[in-house]
């Protein structure tokens, strides 16, 4: 069973930056698709970024050139640096892991975007 815990959520004011973490119950050197999704009240889930193999990455056209996803296989653990955010990203963000074909998902954190 994979297991996926976020955390750094939190209120931040607009411009500011926050970065998520999602620590990981199984070793990811091996696993390529790995994304951060996020959900806004009212809002279907949504790609935000990530991993699609090869070391390659992709984006949301909403948050390009402001969040960058990335990974550190020796912790097991997925990041997500988030800067100049704004109100509109605010959501529960989640991350995803597929493994033998199989999505797992987080608890997600709440990243609230307010002054």
């Amino acid at each position: 069973q994979v297991q996926l815990v976020e955390s750094g959520g939190g209120l931040v004011q607009p411009g500011g930056s926050l970065r998520l973490s999602c620590a990981a119950s199984i070793s990811i050197f091996t696993i390529n698709n790995i994304a951060w999704y996020r959900q806004a009240p009212g809002k279907q889930r949504e790609l935000v970024a990530g991993f699609t193999g090869a070391g390659r990455t992709n984006y949301a056209e909403s948050v390009k050139g402001r969040f960058t996803i990335s990974r550190d296989n020796a912790k097991n653990t997925v990041y997500l640096q988030m800067n100049s955010l704004k109100p509109e990203d605010t959501a529960v963000y989640y991350c995803n892991f597929e493994v033998f074909k199989i999505h797992y998902w987080g608890e997600g954190t709440l990243v609230t975007v307010s002054l």
